[in-house]
């Protein structure tokens, strides 16, 4: 993929298609190392399964045989020096504490970093696509950092206002927008 946005957009889908009723999605810059961080309360994978999760030919899909978005992932971490790590546990063996975490570590000074991309487009998506899902992203930069939980959004507009409506999706975009300007001092 072009940009680690895309990346970040791929898994966390995945989070959602495991039932996620909450997904953090957390981005930390320090130095010359960007750690991406995707972790949900979702289903949770069987060891057996996060072993696979990274073998291409792999899916859950039916309409395809391949899964390509957590091997490119590791692939476009690996290249920097970085690495992927995937930790999941199942409902069925901890009811309360369950779901997957995924964390990749790339090196942002190496020839081959794929950049971060449109990280707004990506979370405003999310959003507008799964409007009753929770979200939590944060990315923290030495300058700062950028946060959104629409939990909170959630409860400022009441119940009877959808997250996916067009008129929340401009201002979650606009109130990211404002956050990443004064981090720039914009």
């Amino acid at each position: 993929m072009k940009e680690l946005s895309l990346n970040l957009l791929d898994v966390a889908e995945n989070s959602v298609k495991a039932g996620a009723t909450l997904t953090e999605l957390l981005l930390t810059e320090e130095q010359n190392r960007l750690t991406m961080v995707i972790r949900d309360d979702g289903c949770g994978m069987s060891a057996e399964t996060v072993a696979k999760v990274i073998d291409p030919f792999y899916t859950t899909r039916t309409t395809r045989k391949v899964g390509l978005g957590v091997p490119f992932l590791k692939m476009e971490a690996e290249q920097t020096g970085g690495s992927l790590t995937v930790s999941s546990t199942e409902a069925s063996a901890d009811p309360i504490c369950h779901g997957t975490t995924l964390t990749a570590v790339f090196y942002t000074d190496h020839v081959d970093f794929t950049p971060l991309g449109d990280v707004i487009s990506t979370v405003t998506t999310l959003i507008q696509g799964h409007p009753d899902t929770d979200f939590l992203f944060l990315h923290t930069t030495a300058k700062g950092e950028v946060r959104l939980a629409t939990c909170g959004v959630r409860s400022l507009l009441g119940e009877d206002v959808c997250l996916g409506e067009y008129e929340v999706i401009k201002w979650i975009e606009a109130y990211l927008k404002e956050q990443y300007g004064d981090l720039q001092g914009i």
